[in-house]
């Protein structure tokens, strides 16, 4: 006999939860076999130790670090390590000077360095501009990737540049070299140790466009302040428009007198002028005029929070001092694996009660609750340690707390849905209609209690401190993971179960029989006798319970029958 159609998107569904973890699995495999991917997760700071470096900024002739400098440092060197890759790193200042940056487990050298190495930024005049990909068309229409620079091109320019956007600057090897750039390719490069007085070949901070700049021809040390407005008519009316407003000293007002009053006559991609922070261009705006007063205005698609942003780092992000690396050295773990091992143990007990309070209440049903909690685990597992090895993701103490909370919130899905299906049998339907009966009225709910989880935990990713996020991000993953597990696995498994003798007859053992549930039944037929004889006690909260369920025609028969027994019985009374 064909399957029916329920039992054909059940296996269906299996199938596909099937795919899912084979890819997964096949995946950490491959990692772990070819590349540095690992079986579990890595650790963060708290659970593994690391390296903690202090930072001395280094001042001349006498000058005081304030504390906003001290903050701003601390915002850019965060940036540079997320960048990198690097997460649940603590940075923080000491006192009123050092700046104190602990990294979990061994950071490559590449890494230590750009944490190191001070904030440059610095003005470039853009010589050429362009996608962001290595992609050239060919005669034929085509894209293809730009071959490498072929050796022996010429490397110095056939005449001496003039000024900073002079094109004699572009040689045939940089042009071969720009062509063959790849932002993407690139991204976690830094160019902020390249040559002043040399052409610079980078992308935008976003890695949308690729640029060829010449040599910087304005230093970031000559800004002397910086500031975000609305942009005002000449008759002093505010637009509504952000920009970002910038003040230089003397020699800054010089020099950039001198290069807008060039670059406001050029065309193109060499009328821009491209500010630099750490390699990055971070702006790249055009010449409108010429600015000699030394206070330039740059204006686009600002709001008020990138225009903030922008001037915060115009302003703070060449540093006025140098740091100096004054100590360097392995820290051990602040918690440990004993605290490790407390968290893991603390779910394992959350994970027994789970599962004996399963049984209690839905006797071998409980079985699914268990089963369907494992094949999350498996997920959960796979999930963060590809997580680990692609994006350098780190488990916290935070996270596992994160893991821990969402033992009970995955096993709620199961209750519901579970609740749902005895609430069908008690109205009289058989056991395959209930259960889809059952998941049609349960997957609302389960949807909109696991939307409001997955908002909270993404609310408290964006405004918690570093240290909780490693909560949030676990109890949002797993939320997810809930949602999958629910339409992959338990509802197909109750599709499967339901056809199944043990549980379709409604043995008592199986949680779902309609005797015990108090069951009414509303059709021209009777329910089944029992199989086996119904404890009292069962077979009186049935009875409470089908008196709860009674519809007001079944209670007003019910009493109308009760009035006429006890007439019937006074009568009796009477006449004896």
């Amino acid at each position: 006999m064909a399957k029916s159609t329920p039992v054909k998107k059940a296996w269906r569904s299996l199938t596909w939860l099937g795919v899912i973890v084979v890819v997964l699995l096949g995946t950490l495999t491959a990692g772990v076999l070819f590349s540095n991917a690992t079986w579990l997760p890595k650790l963060a700071l708290d659970l593994e130790g690391g390296t903690q470096i202090i930072l001395a900024p280094q001042v001349e002739n006498g000058q005081s670090v304030q504390q906003e400098q001290l903050d701003q440092a601390v915002s850019i060197i965060r940036q540079r390590i997320d960048a990198s890759g690097v997460s649940e790193a603590q940075i923080s200042t000491e006192g009123s000077r050092n700046i104190v940056v602990s990294l979990p487990g061994k950071p490559d050298q590449a890494t230590l360095d750009r944490v190191k190495s001070s904030a440059r930024l610095d003005f470039r005049p853009v010589l050429v501009a362009g996608g962001p990909t290595n992609e050239v068309v060919g005669a034929d229409g085509k894209s293809t990737p730009a071959p490498s620079p072929a050796p022996g091109l010429q490397s110095t320019p056939s005449t001496k540049p003039t000024n900073g956007s002079d094109l004699a600057w572009v040689t045939p090897k940089l042009q071969a070299e720009f062509d063959a750039y790849d932002c993407k390719a690139n991204a976690s490069k830094t160019s902020s140790s390249a040559p002043t007085d040399e052409p610079l070949i980078t992308c935008d901070d976003q890695n949308q466009v690729k640029y060829l700049l010449g040599p910087v021809e304005v230093k970031g040390q000559d800004i002397k302040d910086a500031s975000a407005g609305l942009v005002q008519s000449s008759q002093g009316v505010t637009t509504g428009q952000w920009a970002v407003n910038i003040v230089f000293n003397d020699a800054g007002t010089k020099a950039f007198s001198d290069v807008t009053t060039r670059l406001v006559a050029l065309q193109g991609a060499q009328n821009q002028f491209a500010i630099v922070l750490d390699g990055k261009v971070i702006s790249a705006p055009t010449t409108q005029a010429a600015i000699t007063d030394g206070k330039p205005q740059i204006t686009g698609n600002f709001t008020e929070t990138t225009s903030k942003a922008l001037a915060d780092q115009l302003k703070f992000g060449a540093l006025p001092f140098s740091f100096k690396v004054q100590s360097q050295d392995t820290i051990s773990a602040t918690l440990g694996t004993s605290q490790l091992l407390s968290g893991l143990i603390a779910g394992l007990i959350g994970l027994i009660l789970v599962g004996i309070y399963t049984f209690f209440q839905y006797r071998l049903l409980g079985f699914v609750t268990i089963f369907s909690l494992v094949v999350a685990g498996v997920l959960t597992w796979l999930t963060i340690s590809l997580l680990s090895w692609h994006y350098d993701y780190r488990l916290s103490l935070a996270g596992v707390a994160g893991l821990i909370v969402a033992i009970g919130f995955t096993a709620d899905s199961f209750i519901v849905y579970f609740e749902r299906i005895r609430d069908e049998l008690r109205d009289g339907r058989g056991l395959e209609s209930a259960v889809e009966a059952g998941w049609g009225r349960a997957r609302r709910t389960i949807y909109a209690s696991k939307a409001t989880n997955l908002l909270a935990a993404v609310v408290l990713y964006v405004l918690a401190a570093a240290n909780v996020r490693g909560f949030a991000f676990t109890l949002g993953l797993t939320t997810i993971i809930d949602v999958i597990v629910v339409l992959l696995f338990t509802h197909p498994t109750l599709q499967l179960l339901a056809r199944t003798r043990f549980f379709s007859s409604g043995h008592p053992m199986s949680g779902l029989d309609p005797e015990a549930l108090g069951a009414v039944y509303r059709g021209a037929a009777k329910f089944r006798a029992p199989t086996v004889p119904v404890p009292v006690g069962t077979a009186v909260r049935s009875s409470k319970e089908a008196a709860r369920r009674q519809t007001i025609a079944e209670r007003k028969a019910a009493e109308l029958a009760g009035a006429t027994t006890s007439s019937d019985r006074s009568t009796e009374g009477k006449d004896s």
